[in-house]
């Protein structure tokens, strides 16, 4: 192991080694140097427990949605010297660094899917990765690993059904589970089975020549790659298909969880975007559901993220995003000098000549009587709305992004009795306070609020629910989870804008800037 340790040491100095990039690499040097350079998978030059049990959960990838190919499985042969000792401990560390990264915060950057996510997840630090997994007993290692996927009960149960669409939680006897891919000289429980299947002879667990040639002819008659691994295409192969497009858009939901902080929060909103319903959740338990009005396919769809919901405005005013002013109302107020002041809408410029629209409180307001404030960077919130009988509408997908709420007052009682307890706020309190005057109402601790878009999720009575993809968010997201797009595919592109949130501003005169001949009576300034 000393000797391993100084050829790690070696490995870890040389900058030209491209297998690691330089914030990694110093991660684990401080790591291994913490240790004495002492190697982690390996014990006197043979592969140990934890390194059993890790390459175990690599193998497991495909339960949770992800493809166990991209994180290869080295292999040590029983007289291997320190040199290749210290190699197989920098590309098994690589797999385990790859794989908790991506049950942590995604396999696929949200960025290169849509440019209206936004989730703040810091990947693992790859010493913390590693200080984790010899924390524990080296059988616990994998358990630890697994420990970086989502933990929560909704994740859980869209993973099971993903073993059910697969058709492997029931009649397993007949199906192979997915693992590491197997090469020549690996050993794997399965390979007993797999000889079973393809009538192969031998004992063993040993993957050998004659077992790889028999795939390599299984292979060429399934039409795949001829390369004699048994990797995850092959057991899909030999399986045979099982629900594989209900496979796939559950593979892309579990790929969707994972963006979003995997703490959710010991009391938290989800806004289910395809069910058209938003969720209040404490202690794990559900405990209040209303229906929601989202944004409208296209430029208006509402934004996925995750922030903190830190007040409450009662009788809010609605100051016209810039881009519902410069695409709709300007171009309204060019047509019909008197639109804006006949709906209620004050008219003024701001001094950088920006042009500024706003409705003042009251019960014909479009944002109703209350509005629930989580800042984002989308400037979508949650709010109260005059038009009361779209929540009728199954399919509610009406506004410019933000969520219309349909029992405000209620979502606020639910809000307050979690932040401010000692109030005693309810709904006929806050209803009470319906005027004219714009009153915020503050939380001492903020609560999480999560924007999801789960078209695949398990209901209270455990039954998988699919539902219509209504942004076409499903498609976009399978392709690059099965395309060489993977490759590159965990780091972030270019941050890009939503459309609905860059206006086109344009020249105009507002009417209270015409010559008073034009319009005598008219007036947006009263």
């Amino acid at each position: 192991d000393q000797q391993v340790g100084e050829k790690l040491a070696e490995l870890l100095a040389k900058k030209g080694d491209r297998r690691l990039d330089a914030k990694t690499r110093a991660s684990l040097e401080s790591f291994y140097a913490a240790r004495a350079n002492g190697p982690v998978w390996t014990s006197e030059g043979t592969v140990n427990a934890r390194a059993k049990a890790v390459i175990a959960q690599l193998g497991r990838a495909e339960a949770d949605g992800m493809d166990s190919d991209d994180y290869p499985v080295p292999t040590l042969k029983a007289d291997a010297t320190a040199d290749e000792v210290a190699d197989y401990e920098i590309k098994l560390t690589q797999s385990v660094l790859a794989y908790a990264k991506h049950a942590a915060v995604g396999r696929i950057h949200w960025s290169r899917i849509n440019g209206d996510v936004v989730y703040y997840q810091n990947p693992p630090e790859a010493a913390e990765v590693m200080g984790k997994l010899v924390s524990v007993k080296g059988d616990d290692a994998g358990t630890a690993l697994d420990g970086y996927q989502p933990q929560h009960a909704h994740y859980k149960a869209l993973k099971a059904k993903l073993a059910e669409a697969r058709g492997l939680s029931s009649d397993t006897s007949k199906r192979i589970g997915y693992g590491p891919a197997l090469k020549v000289g690996m050993d794997d429980a399965r390979v007993p089975e797999l000889r079973e299947k393809l009538a192969v002879a031998g004992t063993g667990t040993a993957y050998d020549k004659t077992l790889a040639d028999a795939v390599k002819a299984f292979q060429k008659k399934k039409g795949l790659k001829q390369t004699g691994v048994f990797d995850a295409a092959a057991v899909g192969a030999l399986n045979g298909p099982r629900n594989e497009r209900t496979a796939d858009v559950i593979r892309a939901n579990l790929e969707r969880w994972r963006w979003v902080p995997h703490d959710l929060g010991k009391a938290h909103v989800i806004v289910n975007i395809p069910e058209f319903v938003l969720r209040v959740y404490k202690d794990d338990a559900t405990l209040w559901t209303t229906r929601v009005v989202v944004g409208k396919p296209g430029n208006h769809a509402t934004p996925l993220l995750s922030e903190t919901m830190k007040y409450i405005t009662v009788n809010p005013t609605w100051n016209v995003p810039p881009s519902i002013v410069y695409n709709e109302y300007l171009p309204a107020l060019q047509q019909d000098p008197t639109v804006l002041s006949r709906m209620g809408l004050n008219v003024s410029r701001r001094a950088d000549g920006s042009v500024h629209i706003s409705q003042p409180p009251g019960a014909g307001n479009a944002l109703g009587r209350i509005r629930f404030n989580f800042p984002n960077k989308f400037l979508v919130y949650q709010h109260d709305t005059p038009d009361k009988h779209l929540f009728a509408h199954d399919r509610r997908a009406y506004s410019h992004g933000c969520m219309r709420v349909k029992d405000p007052d209620k979502y606020a009682e639910v809000l307050l009795g979690i932040a401010l307890p000692k109030e005693g706020y309810s709904a006929e309190r806050i209803r009470r306070m319906y005027g004219t005057s714009e009153t915020n109402i503050n939380f001492p601790t903020p609560i999480p609020v999560h924007l999801t878009y789960q078209t695949a999720s398990v209901d209270e009575t455990g039954k998988l629910v699919l539902r219509e993809d209504i942004y076409g968010r499903d498609q976009r997201l399978i392709a690059a989870m099965k395309s060489d797009e993977r490759k590159v595919a965990d780091q972030p592109t270019a941050e890009r804008r939503v459309a609905s949130s860059t206006p086109r501003r344009q020249a105009v005169q507002l009417p209270q800037e015409q010559p008073r001949s034009v319009f005598p009576l008219f007036n947006l300034f009263r």
